[in-house]
């Protein structure tokens, strides 16, 4: 990681181990430690700003007075622990690391403003270097999401890196024209291009992966589904055809009634002619007699 330190800088034994640190992590960055921007009210004077191709994040640093080992408990509003004692850490009396780091971020972000310029998402973290031997777990806590406590030294920098080197999941998003223009909205001045590419920046972010190309679905030509769909109209029709035959055969039969009964035979005798050849019985005035 590219480390870069104001000339007038003053650090104190913390933040000299915290650049040690960084100089050792083969990690793409660049940091500028105890930075001064100007705000409102003066100068203010910050622990460090830290770009990576995902993120930029703002660090307070705060060591130790004595050396502590154990389990480090944080909170946003209560003193913190380490183990069954009180955390003896390197910060004036009453001051809260989480609203000295909150403040920073703020201030930061001010002056990114008046510059005109969006930095885009701002993390913060504590980092908390403690004396070498002494050992903290975990080494790393979130206090809520974008920001951390984060443990750390020249020895022990395993929880470090790994936080820097994830803090901002997600595609790249800082290139080195990026981190220029941001160094010089925030600070004035910008690191030297070649250094940056050392440090790991690209001029330009990576194309994202094309997606492979999968097996053609089949797709049913057009002509075929108007073939298709002709047919299931004739069916259709063919169909309704039937049902309209078989309601007109089912109509017939329920409006005949029950089939007529065969007329019985007739009581009425037919005169009997008289029989040709007999006597013939003669009636007076009847011709032919």
């Amino acid at each position: 990681m590219l480390v870069k330190v104001d000339d007038r800088a003053e650090l104190c034994a913390a933040e000299q181990e915290f650049v040690t640190c960084l100089r050792q992590l083969p990690t793409t960055g660049l940091a500028v430690v105890d930075l001064r921007i100007g705000t409102q009210r003066g100068t203010r004077q910050i622990g460090a700003v830290i770009w990576t191709p995902q993120g930029v994040l703002v660090i307070e640093v705060v060591g130790f007075r004595s050396r502590q080992s154990g389990v480090l408990v944080v909170s946003q509003d209560q003193q913190w622990r380490v183990g069954d004692l009180a955390a003896d850490l390197e910060l004036e009396f009453g001051v809260n690391p989480v609203r000295r780091l909150e403040t920073a971020v703020q201030e930061v972000r001010l002056t990114f403003e008046r510059a005109d310029y969006d930095p885009g998402q701002l993390c913060g973290a504590v980092a908390l270097v403690p004396m070498r031997g002494a050992v903290l777990r975990p080494g790393r806590e979130t206090l809520r999401p974008g920001l951390d406590v984060v443990v750390g030294n020249a020895v022990e920098f395993t929880e470090l890196r790994i936080f820097l080197e994830n803090f901002a999941p997600g595609p790249p998003r800082w290139t080195l024209g990026r981190v220029c223009a941001a160094t010089r909205a925030l600070i004035g001045w910008a690191p030297d291009r070649a250094e940056l590419l050392a440090a790991g920046f690209e001029e330009k972010l990576p194309e994202p992966p094309k997606k492979p190309r999968g097996r053609p679905s089949w797709r049913r030509p057009e002509s075929g589904r108007a073939q298709e769909l002709l047919g299931w109209a004739v069916l259709g029709v063919a169909v309704l055809g039937m049902l309209m035959v078989l309601a007109a055969i089912i109509g017939s039969l329920l409006s005949d009634g029950p089939a007529s009964e065969p007329a019985a035979p007739s009581s009425t005798i037919a005169p009997s002619m008289p029989a040709r050849g007999g006597p013939v019985e003669c009636w007076p005035l009847q011709p032919d007699c």
